[in-house]
């Protein structure tokens, strides 16, 4: 004896898929936007603890850390939304929830779009971003390292793995506190055959800055940050299609 599955139990079977993998995929972004919500507030409310973990830096610094941290929050608070939406629209089987999940993601969708192609056709906005970071780094450079030995170990770790100096090379420690204290500059920025790192030495060295190394790096793996930005984009398709598809068998229903 053979089943004989009509097309109507099929096609709810599908619906019933679908629906599961909805109320999964929702709650798993739900639980990133949470820890993403968790970690700005933590970062605004008790800012003072939480910058000391990292590195003991200026006021201005801290500043831009806030600011990071209001964009977790805004960012993890659109996370949660978007996963209750998503969540409770397929688990309610509600068309209202379903259509607003749906119009959300594709605003996030083509949002995204638009910033490629803005980046694409305009690469000096890169550059503009590359300098504001520098002027943001280079103020913790020049004033905490060597003095302060969070800023020293992070600084020394990043330059011993990426055989980099500085930001932009040895240039950055110009007139730093280390510099003046010590009058040497830091060993990374001098070839391993010297035994003193003086400017001049340095300065013949040209090794390059971490900034450049970091770009380099990122290059090399570009195809791997390609292959999550387009992982990304295909499960935000998925999502659209899979919150469509629901809303369209719930209109059936009706």
């Amino acid at each position: 004896w053979t089943p004989n599955y009509s097309f109507q139990d099929k096609t709810m079977g599908f619906f019933t898929c679908i629906k599961l993998i909805m109320v999964v995929f929702n709650l798993l972004i739900f639980l990133g936007g949470g820890v993403l919500l968790g970690v700005g507030i933590w970062a605004t409310v008790d800012s003072n603890s939480f910058v000391h973990i990292f590195v003991s830096i200026s006021a201005e610094t801290a500043t831009q850390i806030l600011n990071v941290a209001c964009l977790l929050i805004a960012i993890g608070a659109v996370l949660v939304v978007i996963s209750f939406l998503g969540c409770y629209g397929a688990q309610q089987e509600s068309q209202c929830l379903l259509i607003t999940f749906f119009t959300v993601i594709l605003i996030i969708f083509v949002a995204q779009l638009v910033g490629t192609v803005i980046i694409l056709v305009n690469p000096s906005k890169i550059r503009q971003a590359e300098d504001e970071l520098k002027t943001l780094l280079k103020p913790v450079l020049q004033e905490e390292y060597g003095t302060n030995e969070q800023v020293t170990k992070l600084w020394n770790g990043t330059m011993n793995d990426l055989k980099c100096c500085g930001l932009s090379g040895y240039e950055d420690f110009i007139n730093s506190n280390y510099v003046n204290l010590s009058h040497v500059y830091p060993s990374q920025c001098c070839n391993s055959t010297v035994m003193t790192c003086t400017k001049t030495n340095a300065q013949a060295s040209d090794v390059q800055g971490c900034f450049e190394s970091v770009l380099a790096l990122i290059q090399k793996h570009i195809p791997i940050v390609g292959g999550v930005a387009a992982g990304i984009c295909a499960l935000e398709l998925a999502a659209m299609m899979a919150s469509i598809y629901l809303y369209c068998q719930l209109d059936k229903k009706q």
